[in-house]
């Protein structure tokens, strides 16, 4: 029996599947997405970094809710704009600028419950931070935080509509429009009165002499809410799900902070926030057992490769101590993980998110002590991406 990623037991539990396809499925044809289905880390990992395979996929994938995006861009002009973005996420501009943004923002949200002893984490904390980041980060008023979530959570369930729901899809060009109606005037606005924030930095670069335009800043603005919210949202919510879990290594991060870093890295191996990425093929390819033809669409289930035990020994063992995770490379286009993808399209926003995780982490850890679930380990939804929705916990607040 072929197994099936829209199955009520992939969506129970993704990783009994995803070994069964490992093993004896490693490409097949899912005929409901019209997609070849990887799931082998070497398979995935060529996936990424193998001029035969692009990103035009994203062109119907995430154009439409979006705008055109440097997702699905190749070649010189993927150069030109990554260059264009990439300082405001790493580097100086990330630690002077944007660093006391991030720690505002976490600040701001564990105050409202820091006393109670109880907290829902994921409603009350991770779904919030990266996205008040991102409004704070362009500029925008801390007063439309609520208005930037509905959109992110709209957008978001836009791209992870993988049966075609109609009514979600409907929503999703709603917000689309509503997020370019409240954007396009405040773009003319930083055009002509420059500030000192990320959105006036997208409105006044130069490509080869030329800005970008209206509709591409407007684009970058709703990819940035979605690339940069989820990553941060939903890894925060599994790694804490995962350090309490595992008390003896929960400990080791409180008394290291410096283990933060491997923490985070190692829930993207183990329990990835987003399951998949997909990709098309330039020209008919030769994989595990199987050949995908060109122009096919290519979903790369990055659950089922961070957890390959052709990989990894003991895949299925949350350790932030394991040693085939370079956990110095984790945060780079050298990863050996794919949960940021990788090659030219790796994640531009991985230090950023890594900045978030540990600058909120440290705070949290400082907040809380002996952090428990309040009715066992929460329940994790979703298939395109990954996480519990609710995650209640009771603390005692720290001295």
């Amino acid at each position: 029996m072929t197994p099936d990623i829209l199955s009520p037991e992939f969506s129970e539990d993704p990783f009994p599947v995803l070994e069964l396809m490992r093993d004896e499925h490693p490409v097949y044809f899912h005929e409901a997405m019209n997609s070849y289905m990887i799931s082998r880390y070497e398979d995935v990992e060529r996936a990424f970094k193998d001029p035969a395979f692009n990103s035009n996929n994203y062109e119907w994938q995430l154009e439409p809710v979006h705008g055109p995006t440097i997702l699905q861009m190749e070649g010189r002009d993927h150069s030109r704009h990554r260059n264009l973005v990439t300082p405001a996420f790493r580097g100086a501009d990330l630690r002077e600028k944007f660093m006391p943004v991030i720690e505002r923002c976490s600040t701001e949200l564990i105050d409202n419950w820091r006393t109670d002893g109880h907290v829902d984490f994921v409603q009350q904390y991770t779904t919030r931070f990266p996205i008040n980041v991102i409004v704070d980060m362009l500029g925008l008023p801390k007063s439309d935080h609520d208005r930037f979530h509905g959109w992110y959570s709209s957008i978001m369930a836009f791209l992870s509509n993988l049966i075609g729901d109609p009514d979600v899809m409907a929503a999703g060009i709603r917000t689309r429009d509503e997020l370019q109606a409240y954007m396009l005037p405040i773009i003319a606005d930083r055009r002509s009165s420059p500030g000192d924030d990320l959105l006036t930095t997208l409105c006044q670069a130069e490509i080869d002499g030329e800005r970008l335009s209206d509709i591409e800043v407007k684009a970058f603005v709703s990819l940035l809410l979605t690339a940069g919210g989820e990553t941060t949202d939903k890894s925060m919510a599994n790694m804490f799900w995962r350090l309490i879990e595992n008390p003896d290594q929960m400990e080791a991060v409180r008394e290291d902070r410096s283990l933060i870093r491997n923490a985070f890295a190692e829930t993207l191996r183990h329990t990835p926030p987003v399951q998949m990425i997909m990709r098309e093929t330039a020209e008919e390819v030769e994989m595990s057992d199987g050949t995908i033809p060109a122009g096919s669409t290519v979903t790369c289930l990055l659950a089922g490769a961070n957890r390959d035990p052709r990989k990894y020994a003991d895949p299925d063992r949350f350790d932030i101590f394991r040693e085939d995770l370079d956990m110095e490379k984790a945060f780079t286009a050298a990863a050996n993980h794919t949960s940021f993808a990788l090659g030219r399209h790796f994640c531009v926003g991985a230090i950023l998110a890594l900045n978030e995780v540990e600058t909120g982490t440290n705070q949290l850890l400082d907040a809380m002590d002996e952090i428990a679930f309040v009715n066992g380990s929460p329940t994790p939804v979703g298939v395109f991406t990954r996480s519990p929705v609710h995650m209640p916990l009771t603390f005692r607040p720290a001295a």
